[in-house]
């Protein structure tokens, strides 16, 4: 979503808000790797997950990704929440300016309200909280996401004042 960013939108606080969350996610991958790596856990291949090298997951390609998540039966992907849609990617690549700038922040509202609930979900596990590296990571991304999807409510409330 964050790539999607340059080519549609001319808005100096969209920018700003694209480069502050490619940064953190890019240091959140890098620990969650590291993490993975200390443990002699396998390291997924970001490159395969999202088709393209050095695209953030917030910018995902759905159209090329690897669907083994997919539920054959329904059709229905089985993705993490938050995730965006094929319908709603595509959505968002094909707006520009003011509609983008809004589908942007719903989109990366949605997509942070997922991190949130991946947070819950695995504080809730057994024994993660004692973990002081996950406990400290959550913590530090739920504080994150929380910051962020406030800065977008506020970013959407005075677009929509600006009319």
């Amino acid at each position: 979503m964050v790539a999607l960013i340059e080519d549609r939108s001319e808005a100096r606080d969209l920018r700003m808000l694209g480069l502050r969350i490619d940064v953190s996610q890019e240091s959140e991958i890098k620990l969650m790797q590291n993490w993975l790596r200390e443990r002699g856990e396998e390291v997924p291949d970001l490159e395969s997950m999202t088709g393209h090298a050095g695209m953030d997951h917030a910018g995902m390609d759905h159209a090329n990704m690897n669907h083994s998540g997919m539920d054959h039966s329904g059709g229905e992907m089985d993705m993490m929440p938050g995730m965006l849609s094929v319908e709603q990617m595509q959505q968002l690549r094909d707006s520009s300016g003011a509609e983008f700038y809004q589908l942007w922040l719903v989109f990366m509202i949605q997509h942070h309200e997922g991190a949130l609930t991946m947070v819950d979900e695995l504080m809730s596990s057994p024994g993660a909280a004692q973990d002081q590296d996950i406990f400290h990571f959550a913590s530090e991304v739920d504080i994150d996401q929380r910051i962020e999807i406030l800065r977008m409510r506020e970013m959407l409330a005075n677009q929509n004042t600006n009319r």
